[in-house]
C-alpha cells in the first residue's frame, strides 16, 4: 500500500496553517481516490438521514432505500452525461472517453437534475407524490453537496480566480492546474459552497418541521443553491460554458428565480395541515387501528393465534350484538 502523491501543498495563510495530504492510497494494481471516498461518505450519510426522518414525511424505511437505488444511478448518469455534453470538446476525437467516468468529470447539476428525473420515475411506479420525495432527497443533496465538496479540496481543484483575501488558498498551481515553483493564491470556492450548503441544510432542516405543503423544502432547496452557486460560480476558473455563458451560472440564477417566484405565490395560498402527505398517512393507520380495534383484532391474527381463538373473538362479537338488538 501506498500514498498517492498530490501535486501540491495547500496552505491559508489566513488561518495560519499548511498541508498536504494525498490524493489516494494505492494497493496493489488498484487506487482508491479521496475524491470518491469522500462522496462515498457524503452519500452514505445522506441515506442516513433520510432513514432517520422519512417518517416525519410519511415514508417508510423501505421507501428510503428503494428510492436511493433507483436515483442514484440516474444521479451518475446525468452528472456525467452533463459534462461531457458542455466539455464535449475533450472528448470528440475520442468518444468512447465519455464512458471512463474513473478518468473524472462529473457536474452536480447534472447530479441533481438525474436525481429529479429518477425521484419522478420512482414516484410514478409507487404512486408516491412526487413533493413529498423531493422534499427529504432535497435535505439530503445538502449534506452530499457539503461534504462531496471537499472531494475537491484533496483534488487540487474547483477553486477560483486568484484573490488576497482572508480565507485565500495557496497552491502551487496556476489556473489550469499545471505545476509551478510559485505559489498562486485562490478563491477556495469548494470551502464557500461546502459552507453554504451546511447553512442551507440547517435552515431547511427546521423549516421543514414546519412545512406547510409538500414541495416546499425541495423550493427552498432549488432557491438557497441557486443563490449561492450564480455567485459562487462567477468565481471559478473552470466553469463550464455554453456560448458566453457559464452554464451552471446561469442555470443556478434561473432555477433560484423560479422557485422563489412560486414559494411567493404559494405563501399566500391557504394549505391545510391534513393535505400534508405525512398526515394523509397518519389519518389512515389511525382509521385502520380504529377499525382494527372494533374487530377485536388489534394487529390482526398472528401466526401464533389459532383458529379457535379467532372463532371464540368472532362469537363474542356476535353476543354482544343480540344483546344490543334485544335492549
Amino acid at each position: 500500500m501506498k500514498w498517492i502523491e498530490s501535486i501540491s501543498s495547500i496552505s491559508f495563510p489566513g488561518l495560519g496553517f499548511e498541508i498536504n495530504p494525498p490524493e489516494g492510497v494505492g494497493i496493489g494494481a488498484f487506487s482508491i481516490q479521496f475524491y470518491g471516498v469522500i462522496i462515498a461518505v457524503g452519500l452514505l450519510l445522506a441515506c442516513w438521514y433520510g432513514l432517520r426522518r422519512g417518517k416525519e414525511f410519511g415514508l417508510t424505511q423501505d421507501d428510503i432505500l428503494d428510492g436511493a437505488l433507483m436515483i442514484i444511478p440516474f444521479a451518475i448518469i446525468c452528472a456525467r452525461a452533463y459534462y461531457c455534453i458542455f466539455a464535449w470538446d475533450e472528448f470528440k476525437a475520442n468518444p468512447i472517453e465519455v464512458l471512463y467516468i474513473w478518468q473524472g468529470g462529473i457536474a452536480i447539476y447534472g447530479g441533481v437534475i438525474g436525481a429529479a428525473l429518477g425521484i419522478v420515475a420512482y414516484c410514478l411506479v409507487k404512486k408516491m407524490p412526487i413533493g413529498t420525495a423531493l422534499d427529504i432527497t432535497a435535505l439530503g443533496f445538502l449534506i452530499g453537496q457539503s461534504i462531496g465538496r471537499w472531494g475537491n479540496f484533496f483534488n487540487r481543484e474547483a477553486f477560483g480566480a486568484e484573490t488576497g483575501n482572508f480565507l485565500r488558498m495557496g497552491l502551487y498551481l496556476t489556473g489550469d492546474r499545471i505545476r509551478t515553483t510559485q505559489i498562486h493564491f485562490y478563491h477556495p470556492t469548494f470551502l464557500y459552497e461546502s459552507l453554504w450548503n451546511a447553512v442551507g441544510f440547517a435552515l431547511l432542516h427546521f423549516i421543514s418541521k414546519r412545512r406547510k405543503y409538500d414541495g416546499q423544502v425541495a423550493l427552498g432547496y432549488v432557491a438557497w443553491y441557486g443563490l449561492g452557486r450564480t455567485f459562487i460560480e462567477g468565481l471559478r476558473t473552470d466553469s463550464l460554458y455554453w456560448g458566453p455563458f457559464r452554464v451552471s451560472q446561469m442555470l443556478a440564477a434561473l432555477s433560484c428565480f423560479a422557485a422563489v417566484t412560486v414559494l411567493v405565490i404559494m405563501a399566500f395560498r391557504e394549505h391545510k395541515p391534513e393535505n400534508l402527505y405525512v398526515n394523509k398517512v397518519a389519518a389512515l393507520e389511525a382509521a385502520k387501528a380504529e377499525e382494527d380495534v372494533e374487530t377485536g383484532v388489534p394487529d390482526g391474527p398472528s401466526e401464533e393465534t389459532d383458529v379457535e381463538t379467532v372463532e371464540e373473538i368472532v362469537e363474542e362479537e356476535s353476543a354482544e350484538k343480540t344483546e344490543t338488538t334485544e335492549e
